[in-house]
């Protein structure tokens, strides 16, 4: 058995895996690179506490050069082009070739996309922009506060829903609420429509429960930064004293330059396997689109959402059928669809919405009942992710947050 090299493009959920699983399966002897222009790893799930305070940043961020501690290289650099066919990547650190390729670079925020987003919006979808986002909260002192989805698609499903829920709880507790009209707004036909109508009516009755008007099917214009106004497609101009919003995501430029993508610029890639186009590439996670069986929205083709649930499943499919053909093998394993995410309302309780993604008719995703039992399965899978990822002491323990999420360990 030759020595192998495989190199990982991204350090988020879907190359952290990767990375980690691999080096799990294969012995020394073959390198394994992750790049990534930045060296923090973030853990995106808690960037909505982190929007009201609950968290500090330093709390969600991990080094991604602690991975030398698991014998997994990391390169920090901008990725300046990917040749597929030739399993070779130039960035800013100079030209890098492997024996295989895995893309798991994701979907980018893209604000720029809604005319006035960026001087006169707030975003949870970042470091920098849940942060800033906390600093207007501190300010806030009542009003209009408009939650707006403002461009499709973007990743994580149940968080701009999470976000109007969590601003809720927390706009109670400072003795806000009452002098804060609220409202959701956005062009889906219901909350997380890839889930099910289940899971949208479950949320729609959530937010009416908090008294937050829910505007379906509403796509936004632009915003007007001057007179503190989201203009709608349907000219109707709505004001607001703080605006929340969540942008249109895209994929990065070096992904849409590399000839994987199809013309909106994600990557098509095989349902069960992950593999694209080219031999030997692969792609997982939020860079990749992959169309789902079912429709239950007319004249609404459902692809499966952008989540790190599924980037996670993703990579450990990928991880282990790229160790089983280094090592000769044949034993293979297939992506099946299944996941689930946690609804935080903010108020000490979380809901848990599980299912099959890829069920002939349509999403099979059923709700578990906001409890505080769910809302400490999330405190505690926020607290186990960083440590299974980095920790060297326990780096080959056995997935608690798996067993929790999918019921099942991944090995």
């Amino acid at each position: 058995m030759s020595s192998k090299t495989i190199l990982i493009l991204g350090g988020g959920v879907g190359g952290l895996v990767t990375a980690n699983e691999l080096r799990h399966h294969l012995p020394l002897e073959h390198r394994i690179v992750v790049i990534d222009r930045q060296t923090q790893h973030i853990h995106n799930p808690s960037l909505l506490w982190l929007m009201v305070g609950w968290r500090d940043a330093s709390n969600l961020q991990a080094d991604l050069r602690q991975l030398a501690r698991r014998n997994v290289e990391f390169v920090q650099a901008d990725i300046q082009a990917i040749e597929p066919d030739n399993h070779r990547v130039q960035t800013s650190a100079g030209e890098f070739a492997g024996d295989y390729l895995v893309i798991s670079l994701g979907a980018q925020p893209a604000p720029e996309l809604t005319p006035g987003f960026v001087e006169a919006a707030h975003t949870p979808y970042t470091l920098e922009g849940a942060s800033q986002l906390r600093q207007a909260l501190v300010e806030f002192k009542g009003g209009k506060l408009v939650v707006a989805v403002t461009g499709l698609p973007y990743r994580c499903p149940a968080a701009p829903y999470e976000t109007a829920l969590i601003l809720h709880a927390y706009l109670k507790k400072r003795g806000l609420r009452d002098q804060t009209d609220m409202v959701m707004i956005s062009p889906e036909a219901m909350p997380m429509g890839t889930a099910g109508p289940v899971m949208g009516q479950a949320i729609q009755r959530m937010l009416a429960e908090r008294d937050i008007p829910y505007r379906p099917l509403t796509p936004s214009q632009a915003i007007d930064a001057d007179s503190h106004e989201l203009i709608l497609n349907s000219g109707e101009h709505v004001p607001f004293d703080l605006l929340v919003g969540v942008p249109a995501h895209r994929s990065p430029q070096v992904v849409r330059e590399s000839g994987l993508t199809n013309e909106a610029g994600w990557i098509p890639v095989d349902a069960t396997s992950l593999a694209t186009r080219a031999e030997g590439v692969y792609a997982l996670g939020d860079v990749t689109v992959i169309p789902l069986p079912g429709r239950f929205q007319p004249d609404a083709a459902l692809t499966l959402p952008k989540a790190g649930v599924f980037a996670h499943r993703q990579a450990e499919v990928v991880a282990f059928n790229l160790a089983m053909e280094i090592s000769g093998r044949t034993e293979r394993r297939a992506f099946d669809g299944l996941g689930g995410c946690f609804v935080e309302l903010g108020d000490g309780r979380a809901g848990y919405g599980a299912g099959n993604f890829y069920h002939p008719q349509a999403p099979a995703v059923t709700l578990r009942n906001p409890t505080r039992y769910w809302h400490w399965a999330k405190v505690l899978v926020e607290k186990y992710w960083l440590w299974r990822w980095f920790s060297s002491r326990f780096a080959n323990a056995q997935s608690i947050g798996d067993r929790l999420l999918f019921g099942r360990t991944s090995r």
